[in-house]
């Protein structure tokens, strides 16, 4: 068999090469399916049109990465075809592969008690659309609190490649300056938005609205996750899409010539798709109108407001809310104050009320009605959560949490609250596992289209570790255990950051040690998780394979 070769270097299978200033290696991957969306080694960033072709390239045997003028290249082993793309990164040492290619395992063992005060991270929601709507806004906006996590700083990423400007400075303030509504400029490669499905639909938002064409691809997660959600929607401003089946990532997107305004009425609740359709609408003359049977979060529309965009919201006939957008605004930059993500707070705030005797303080963390779900469901269960200090910043409600440890008893959570805690319901189950009697979470299905399937992560997860599951379609049943889950059983994350964070917090009131396979994820969203956890307490360490 002859083995491809590049600009003259030829690579076999196995071997380490050194170009350049770069220790590279070759990568056999066998008969891959392409669609299982393989991660590149050495945690690269993927920037490639190859992904455009997986519906023809049903298999790639073999990934080649060389050095030669910046230039990358992935060779079908079927066409011996090569197509050149961009690393945004590139490794120092070969010993970068062996970190990337093994998983990062974590073992959380049981805790006594929590206690002490801390800060959580920028809100991550917010943290989006203030990078996003700052990047169509005229002039500078000045961002206090962005979180650095990974998803968000790949959106930083995105707004750049598309013409604005992201930067940060040594106080962790960061400042964008926009380009307007409509002078966004074609990104000359790929944009990865790496795990993040919330950069990723509200991104195809705003360039459904714009006359450019962009390829947008993430991880493995995110590429297993459906998108004809937001693009059936944004069509209708004229904007094309081109994906994989199911409306999967790596996709294709040309921007609207002449975006014409839309009335959308969701049919399932989504931030993001609401979201997603209102920034598409700004490049649209007239009124673009979301209908939404249910409230879910809207930080778009406050900070639409925030920004100069003109929306009215009202109440349907049908007891739905009417939000409508006057189109082609001028945005101007302005400040944003991020708060402490609530779906961030979710996770030590949990964790000290299942161990006895905890008493922890959550300073700035966001009380966004729409984002409190949890804690009211938490309340229900006998919690002891006292809201201290509330105030507004940035127009956000704003307060601190001291929560202690509390006697936790099973209930059933109304299924029009999922809107208001979708991404908590996870770490709700965990706070089920140990309380008295049964929790039953109905109206919950939008969780088997997350990072995973976290409806069936969780039922699972907490089957190997001791706790009696009923899971459904669209619902899920803990019967508590009273006290401490046995533990001491290793959890398949599957990507999830929130998955792996959950099971971290069982872990700290199981019997048994809870391992959790893959913790990299976590800083997509919570970076500083382990470090902060174990300050006020906790005791999660690395693991073995």
């Amino acid at each position: 068999m002859h083995w491809p070769c590049c600009h003259g270097q030829h690579y076999f299978p196995a071997a380490f090469v050194v170009a350049d200033t770069f220790a590279v290696k070759i990568v056999e991957l066998g008969t891959l399916v392409a669609e299982a969306a393989f991660r590149t080694p050495f945690g690269f960033r993927r920037s490639s049109l190859l992904d455009l072709y997986f519906k023809i390239w049903r298999r790639v045997a073999m990934f080649i990465v060389c050095s030669q003028k910046a230039k990358y290249w992935v060779v079908d082993s079927a066409m011996f075809h090569a197509l050149p793309f961009v690393l945004e990164s590139a490794p120092q040492s070969a010993s970068k592969f062996d970190e990337a290619i093994h998983l990062t395992y974590l073992v959380s063992s049981t805790t006594d008690s929590l206690s002490g005060t801390t800060a959580l991270p920028g809100d991550k929601s917010i943290s989006h659309r203030s990078l996003l709507l700052g990047a169509l806004a005229i002039g500078e906006t000045v961002v206090h609190g962005l979180l650095e996590g990974e998803d968000v700083l790949n959106t930083a990423n995105a707004i750049r490649k598309l013409g604005a400007k992201a930067e940060r400075d040594e106080a962790g303030v960061w400042y964008i300056h926009g380009v307007g509504i409509g002078g966004l400029r074609e990104p000359e490669s790929v944009i990865d938005l790496g795990n993040s499905g919330t950069g990723a639909r509200l991104l195809l938002g705003v360039l459904a609205g714009h006359p450019i064409t962009a390829f947008i691809t993430g991880d493995a997660s995110l590429c297993s996750r459906p998108m004809n959600r937001v693009a059936d929607p944004l069509s209708g401003f004229g904007a094309l899409f081109v994906s994989r089946e199911g409306g999967r990532l790596p996709l294709a997107v040309k921007g609207a010539t002449d975006p014409m305004p839309i009335t959308y009425r969701l049919p399932v609740p989504s931030a993001q798709v609401k979201s997603a359709v209102l920034l598409a609408g700004l490049n649209a003359p007239g009124y673009t109108t979301v209908i939404e049977p249910e409230p879910t979060r809207d930080h778009t529309e406050m900070m639409l407001r925030h920004f100069g965009a003109e929306l009215d919201i009202s109440n349907g006939d049908e007891g739905d809310l009417n939000i409508r957008l006057t189109g082609q605004p001028e945005l101007s930059g302005q400040q944003v104050v991020v708060p402490g993500d609530p779906s961030s707070a979710a996770f030590p705030a949990v964790a000290a009320l299942i161990s006895s005797g905890s008493d922890v303080i959550l300073t700035g963390v966001g009380m966004n009605p729409r984002r409190i779900g949890l804690f009211e469901t938490l309340a229900e269960m006998g919690a002891d959560i006292d809201f201290q200090n509330e105030r507004t910043e940035a127009g956000e409600s704003v307060a601190d949490l001291r929560i202690r440890g509390s006697r936790l008893r099973g209930v059933e959570v109304p299924p029009e609250r999922a809107p208001r805690m979708i991404d908590e319901y996870p770490v709700l189950a965990m706070a089920a596992a140990v309380a008295e009697g049964e929790t039953v979470m109905r109206g919950v299905k939008e969780l088997r289209v997350k990072e995973s399937d976290r409806l069936a992560a969780v039922a699972q997860g907490l089957s190997n570790c001791g706790v009696t599951v009923e899971e459904g379609e669209d619902y899920l049943i803990v019967h508590g255990k009273n006290g401490r889950a046995p533990g001491g059983c290793t959890v398949a994350t599957d990507l999830d950051h929130r998955i792996a964070m959950s099971f971290l917090v069982l872990g700290t009131a199981s019997e048994k040690p809870v391992t959790v396979d893959d913790a990299g994820p976590i800083d997509t969203s919570f970076p500083g998780f382990v470090d902060l956890m174990n300050g006020l307490g906790a005791n999660i360490g690395a693991g073995n394979q």
